[in-house]
């Protein structure tokens, strides 16, 4: 993945701490009297994006997210879906709110996979996190002092939270913004610290998901939460570089998970095609005797050789196992050895599907010895 493409060295634009009311601006002029000035500073600057300066920030530039997941499972979680949109010009992840859990109490999520993006080694060394939240308005619900029906976010503030090495669960600090009055927000610059790094209370090189959450709440309008430069920082302040799981290293984990549920599959249909094997052997024996069970039975094993030979999920298997080795072959490209590793481990799901259908074809011939003697009875 490519996270660095950012415009290093722009300038961070100012952003007005907007109010409902107006602010005082006092100066004074060679020991004259003091001058106040009422200005409101929204009619007079607009919010405008923070750009990033820093070269490891991550911008959603790329248009990559897949780091990121929405937490929707809890009783307080908006419901929504992640995409990388633009806001005010600026590429950012998005998340579009179906505002269909009610305002009161709702807290927006969004979690971040940071071994996806620092690997193991790099989420260890992480001490502190810091990213810039936005929010659009997408209906005109909010209530001011001054107006009633306004199309505006209103005050944006939350928190976060992991778990960490010691498996427990970690809060990071609130933080809030001002109260917005445009239809976008502008920046709330958040800060996430592990302020308990030196008891071990941080990400270790052994967890294979160290993952954090950011969460929004007080969410006083329908409206969107967008975040953008994530930049992760180490115990001296400096930031991390991105190094992702390579996209070689990514393909050989898909496979691996395909794999074992092809198996999974399979071991699933032996385990059905044994059960009704033996139920079928231990009819028979009772049942040998008496004609009209004998033919019921016959029949039985037919239909049963019969589903087997057609089993749909076997099929479905065969056919999964085929595109999946057409995609990976013609997906890899890092290194050779990558891709043969992966193409090892289709090799060796191949041979399981091979020794799983031999012994769906012994039972098949085993019920058909069955059924001819006792049919010579």
């Amino acid at each position: 993945m490519n996270y660095r493409n950012f415009i290093a060295g722009a300038m961070a634009f100012a952003l007005a701490a907007c109010a409902a009311g107006c602010s005082d601006k006092k100066g004074s002029d060679s020991g004259s009297d003091t001058v106040t000035v009422e200005t409101t500073t929204e009619e007079l600057v607009p919010p405008t994006p923070t750009e990033a300066t820093d070269p490891n920030a991550i911008t959603f530039d790329d248009g990559k997210f897949d780091f990121a997941f929405a937490k929707t499972e809890d009783k307080d979680c908006a419901k929504g879906e992640l995409s990388v949109a633009e806001l005010m010009g600026n590429k950012m992840l998005k998340f579009t709110d179906d505002n269909t859990i009610p305002l009161e109490g709702k807290v927006q999520k969004i979690g971040i996979s940071v071994t996806k993006l620092l690997g193991s080694e790099g989420a260890a060394r992480v001490r502190r996190i810091e990213f810039d939240m936005y929010a659009e308005a997408t209906a005109d619900h909010l209530k001011t002092d001054d107006a009633e029906g306004v199309r505006a976010p209103g005050w944006i503030g939350g928190g976060g939270g992991t778990v960490t090495a010691q498996e427990k669960w970690y809060d990071f600090q609130e933080f809030s913004g001002g109260e917005y009055n445009f239809e976008a927000s502008g920046a709330v610059h958040a800060q996430f610290k592990f302020l308990l790094a030196d008891s071990g209370q941080c990400w270790s090189e052994d967890m294979d998901d160290a993952n954090f959450l950011i969460m929004r709440w007080g969410i006083a309008n329908e409206s969107d939460m967008y975040i953008d430069n994530i930049i992760f920082y180490d115990e001296n302040g400096n930031s991390i570089p991105i190094s992702p799981v390579s996209d070689a290293e990514t393909l050989k984990n898909k496979a691996e998970e395909t794999i074992e549920d092809i198996k999974a599959d399979i071991e699933k249909k032996k385990d059905e095609l044994k059960s009704k094997y033996e139920e079928a052997v231990e009819n028979a024996e009772t049942a040998v005797t008496d004609p009209q069970v004998r033919e019921e039975l016959k029949a039985e094993y037919e239909k049963l050789m019969e589903d087997v030979k057609n089993s749909e999920e076997f099929e479905k298997a065969e056919e999964k196992m085929k595109a999946f080795e057409e995609k990976l072959k013609e997906s890899i490209s890092n290194t050779s050895e990558a891709e043969q590793q992966i193409i090892d481990q289709i090799e060796k799901a191949k041979e399981e599907a091979t020794k799983v259908n031999a012994d769906v074809q012994e039972a098949i011939d085993g019920a058909s010895v069955i059924i001819g003697k006792m049919e010579d009875r």
